[in-house]
Parts: C-alpha cells; structure tokens; sequence
C-alpha cells in the first residue's frame, strides 16, 4: 500500500514523520506533492521520500492520498486530480467544514471519503485526530486509516455531525493552550524567573496536568479540589480566575470557533 499527501505543510509534514518514525512504511511507499521549493526540497532531502512532480502522479501512484492543503484550495485541487481516482482508492480531508457530502460533489463520482480533524501537537506524536468516513469506506479501510491516523498521537472516530465541534475542541485547541503557557510564563517572568525556565516550568506543568486527567480518569473538577488547600495560595488565584470570567471566556472562544467552523 503507497500512501500520498498532497501538500506537505505543518500537518502534512507531522503526518509524515509520524508514519516513518512508526516504521510502518518504507519511505519508497510514501509520496508527496508540494507547491513551494523550500517544501519540495525538504520532501526530498530530509524525508527521503518520493517527490511526485504534480498531484495527478499522486494520485496515479498511491492508494490512501491525504489532502494536505488549505481549506479553500480544495475545490480547485480536487478539480485537477478528479478524472484519475479508481474506485479502489481513500481520499482523507483535513478540511475544516467541508463535509463528505460536499467532498464528493467536487469529485463528481461515487469515490471512498475520510474526514480527519487533526491538531498541530501531531508534530511531536501527541495529536489529537477525530475522523469519520463516508459509506463506500470498508471496515478494514476505515481499519487502516485510523491506524494511520495512531501513528502521531490518539485517533477516534466521531459521527460528522461533531467535527465542527471537533474543531474548537481539539483542532484549535493547542492556540489557547500556547497562549496560557505564555501568560503563566510572563507572570513568572514579571516575578523575576528567566523566561526559558518559565516556559519550562509552565509548559510541564500543562502536559502533567493533562496527564492526569487522561490517565487517572478523575474529573477535572476533583483534581482541581487536590490541589486547592484551604486559604491557601492556589484557590486565591482560582478565585482571581472566576472572577475575570476564564471559564467563560473558554466557552464563548470555543463556540466562535464553531460557528466559524459551519461557515467555511
């Protein structure tokens, strides 16, 4: 089985290194297409894959091909490489708002579709991916699709109906993540800690924190109540952190991002 990505950006090239660094497939099984030099030539020299001159050699060459480009550059891709997919064939989107339904419009043919929500931590193997697939999918396809998707991080399949949501709870996620770390990091900086270190401190803290929500399996509330002592230092600063409206704020960032979402 040959796997394609047409367009190799930062989720493309996070897809990529998953697949090789898991050793599920050689790099001669894998190849790609990209717009810019820069891009072709890291394609080239330091994924050692096969560069495909156009994204019809893509697809002519692979069996699973991942559209890996910006969201409206689908039609006008989809439109150059329609004439060429065999029924035989999976096409992954990473498209946000584009439905399976709206995916085989543009094809104009009956054609095997997955949907995959990923997010950009898949860079370090740690991404979040939601996918569902369309009814031509076979079982043992969707089979090896989620298993691809396993290679840079967790994989679930989702009905479609939530991959808007999807979007604002994993896909965009990570940006109010960095920007939290950021500002703990600032306030320790402001307190006289040297940025590095700060960062340090305050992106471990996020990843351990996570840790234990997915591996306890206790509420985010009960853990949060651990670390809280009466009057002390820590529900001080939860206080200060209701009363400027976090959670809220959260919440209605989240719900834009939907909304955004169902409108592209």
């Amino acid at each position: 089985m040959k796997i394609g990505l047409i367009g190799c950006g930062n989720m493309g090239s996070a897809i990529l290194k998953g697949i090789l660094a898991a050793g599920a497939f050689k790099p001669t099984e894998l190849i790609a297409s990209a717009q810019s030099e820069g891009t072709r030539n890291k394609i080239k020299n330091e994924y050692n894959i096969t560069l495909a001159d156009s994204n019809q050699d893509v697809v002519r060459l692979a069996d699973i091909v991942f559209l890996a480009v910006k969201p409206h550059c689908y039609a006008e891709v989809i439109a150059g490489i329609k004439d060429l997919v065999r029924r035989d064939q999976m096409f992954v989107s990473m498209a946000p708002g584009k439905s399976l339904a709206w995916l085989e419009q543009c094809f104009e043919k009956e054609v095997k579709l997955m949907r995959m929500m990923p997010n950009t931590p898949a860079m370090v193997k740690e991404g979040m991916t939601a996918y569902c697939v369309n009814e031509r999918v076979e079982a043992q396809e969707k089979e090896k699709a989620a298993k691809i998707c396993g290679y840079f991080g967790r994989a679930e399949e989702v009905d479609e109906a939530l991959m808007d949501v999807v979007t604002s709870v994993s896909g965009s996620s990570p940006a109010y993540v960095f920007m939290f770390i950021e500002a703990m990091a600032d306030a320790a900086v402001a307190d006289g800690m040297p940025r590095a270190k700060a960062y340090t401190f305050a992106a471990q803290s996020v990843l351990g924190s996570a840790k234990m929500v997915l591996e306890t399996g206790m509420h985010p509330a009960v853990l949060k109540d651990m670390v809280c002592s009466p009057g002390g230092t820590t529900i001080e600063a939860v206080r200060v952190l209701e009363e400027k409206g976090m959670r809220s704020s959260v919440i209605e960032a989240m719900k834009a991002c939907v909304h955004k979402a169902k409108g592209m």
